[in-house]
C-alpha cells in the first residue's frame, strides 16, 4: 500500500510540474521573493530578492518586460517565464446598469 501511495503522489507531483500553465500567473507587483523563487524557472532566492528590491526602489512594474531591468535577468529568463507573470490583476469586465441595458438590446 505504501508503494502505491508513493507512486500516486509522484504521479500527481509530476503532473503538477509538467503543466505549469495551469497555474495562475504571478503578479510582479504583489509577489514576495519566496513566491517568485518558487514559481519561476531559473529564478532563485537571490534573483527573486533583486526583483523585490528593484520594485521597492523604482515603484511598481509597468509591464512584464520591465523585469529585464533587474540585474541578472535577461530576455531568455523573461521568455521562459512570461506566461507565468503578469502586472496587476487580470482585466475583469465590469457590468454596470448602462452596459447591462446595452447587452439586453
Amino acid at each position: 500500500m505504501s508503494l502505491l501511495r508513493t507512486l500516486l503522489l509522484s504521479l500527481l507531483l509530476s503532473a503538477t510540474l509538467a503543466f505549469p500553465a495551469l497555474a495562475e500567473p504571478l503578479d510582479l507587483n504583489a509577489a514576495s521573493a519566496a513566491e517568485l523563487a518558487a514559481a519561476l524557472s531559473g529564478i532563485g532566492p537571490k534573483k527573486a530578492e533583486a526583483i523585490v528590491v528593484y520594485r521597492e526602489q523604482n515603484g511598481d512594474f509597468q509591464s512584464v518586460d520591465e523585469i529585464t531591468e533587474v540585474s541578472g535577468i535577461g530576455p531568455k529568463l523573461l521568455e521562459s517565464n512570461r506566461d507565468n507573470l503578469m502586472v496587476g490583476s487580470p482585466a475583469v469586465a465590469e457590468t454596470t446598469p448602462e452596459t447591462a441595458a446595452v447587452t439586453e438590446q
